[in-house]
């Protein structure tokens, strides 16, 4: 980047403005400005991207990733005491200089085609007080008219919409505990669709006059066998029948070259963990979540017993 970027970033590191970071944090509220410092993400959504202008916000604690990294969200538990979360209120502001052309935070867009946006997001003074000495990231984002001032954080309604999906783990059809299944015979595995184990699924959550739209569907799953081999398939796999005889399936399938004796319980145990991409939109912004799910079945595996 240019002179003004180095300048600029190292004055961001000095000692007076990171005081100053952690006074306004504990103060109870977090309004910052998007830094042009390289920063790279943690696997938490606090910091994103790898490009010079990144995004700097404080994001509450335990909150799921809103920068499209993956997720496993576990809802509060029925009965629990939570209640629903309270939406965090946000300040957007526009970006003040606008990130140079070709910058990854345009996401394709060219400079005058909209404008880069910043969003920060007010906490209370406990909860911002538990951030001090984590990475402080501001969400950053592309918007083609101005979005609104004040309001609630989108990234936010965005999960509060998964939530509402009730997204399961894939639905196994096969292979199944009561298949009958031997070494060196192909296994066709595939999964029923339905809108909350394949999707597609969409919900909608709404606070104040911003209201966000998700839409998720399964983008692959991967099969660990129970043998030591895993298989990723990107759709929901081709069910088998008699006629297709010993060939291996077209899109999702796999052999085993040994039995299941030897296993506790004398079988098998495969796994199918489903990737849901979900994509939402609203309050002027969109973007791109993944969430996680899990199925299990038990199977047995034998030898071929010869007829003589």
């Amino acid at each position: 980047m240019g002179e003004a970027v180095d300048d600029f970033e190292s004055h961001v590191k000095t000692p007076h403005l990171l005081k100053r970071l952690a006074l306004a944090v504990a103060g109870g509220a977090v309004f910052g400005a998007a830094l042009p410092a390289t920063a790279h993400a943690d696997g938490n959504g606090l910091c994103g991207g790898t490009d010079s202008w990144v995004s700097v916000c404080a994001t509450d604690p335990g909150s799921p990733a809103s920068n499209g990294s993956e997720a496993r969200h576990k809802p509060a538990p029925k009965g629990s005491k939570g209640g629903k979360p309270k939406v965090r209120s946000c300040t957007v502001s526009r970006l003040n200089p606008q990130p140079p052309a070709g910058s990854a935070v345009w996401k394709g867009h060219k400079p005058g085609d909209g404008a880069i946006y910043t969003r920060s997001c007010i906490f209370d003074a406990s909860t911002a007080a538990s951030t001090l000495g984590v990475p402080l990231p501001l969400q950053t984002f592309w918007s083609a008219t101005p979005p609104a001032a004040t309001g609630p954080d989108p990234a936010q309604l965005a999960q509060q919409a998964v939530d509402k999906m009730q997204l399961k783990g894939p639905d196994i059809v096969s292979p199944s505990a009561t298949g009958r299944w031997a070494v060196g015979v192909p296994v066709w595995m595939h999964v029923g669709k339905s809108a909350t184990t394949y999707g597609p699924n969409s919900a909608t959550a709404s606070a104040g006059a911003v209201t966000v739209t998700a839409t998720a569907k399964v983008s692959k799953i991967k099969w660990a066998m129970g043998d030591g081999s895993t298989v990723t398939c990107t759709g929901a796999g081709t069910p088998y029948q008699k006629a297709y005889g010993k060939r291996t399936s077209p899109d999702c399938g796999h052999t085993y070259a040994q039995t299941s004796a030897t296993e506790s319980g004398k079988e098998f145990k495969v796994n199918a963990t489903s990737t849901w991409t979900v994509k939402w939109t609203g309050g002027g912004q969109s973007g791109e979540l993944t969430e996680v799910r899990e199925s299990q079945v038990e199977v047995s595996v034998g030898e071929l017993q010869a007829l003589g």
